[in-house]
């Protein structure tokens, strides 16, 4: 083994060092960044004031749920096969609007779905609807009158739905 002389030790000692250095201060700097901001509350946070009195509209709330509901439209690449988004809209104003008109969302989506005996899914242009509402019987008869509507509308087998709790205020 070769040794160095003692001007090759320290300048190789220099280097590492150095880089400590320099990484101790950076990780300081951090630090001392995410500790020195003041909290935020969450009243802050809201900026608006809060809805209150509202039974559509609660402040906080327990016990609700978020679903969402997947529409086939039609063939991904045939807008002019399927429904229509005037037909789309006549049954959000027919169907689901008049069951939850305190609020919803809707967006266009792409989607896949393989039918019962098919080779391959089919590509389909596809609503997401999403609604959040108290979870109670009469709610949940709402959300299955939908889906039934839609297969009877548009002959398709299936309406996915997806419903998990949620933490909802306004």
């Amino acid at each position: 083994m070769k040794r160095q002389g003692p001007g090759k030790r320290e300048q190789g000692l220099e280097k590492p060092s150095r880089l400590r250095v320099i990484w101790v201060a950076v990780l300081g700097v951090m630090v001392s960044a995410g500790c020195a901001h003041n909290p935020v509350t969450p009243a802050q946070a809201a900026g608006a004031p809060t809805l209150t009195g509202d039974l559509a509209h609660p402040g906080h709330t327990r016990g609700w749920v978020d679903t969402k509901l997947y529409f086939g439209l039609g063939p991904a690449g045939h807008p002019e096969q399927g429904i229509s988004e005037s037909a789309w809209r006549d049954f959000l104003d027919r169907e689901v609007t008049p069951r939850f008109p305190a609020g919803l969302s809707v967006l266009d989506v792409y989607g896949q779905w393989e039918s019962k005996g098919a080779a391959a899914p089919e590509r389909l242009r596809s609503k997401l609807l999403v609604i959040d509402y108290p979870d109670n019987e009469e709610n949940r008869a709402k959300i299955a009158a939908i889906r039934a509507a839609w297969k009877q509308k548009t002959g398709d087998q299936s309406v996915l739905m997806v419903t998990e709790p949620a933490d909802v205020s306004f």
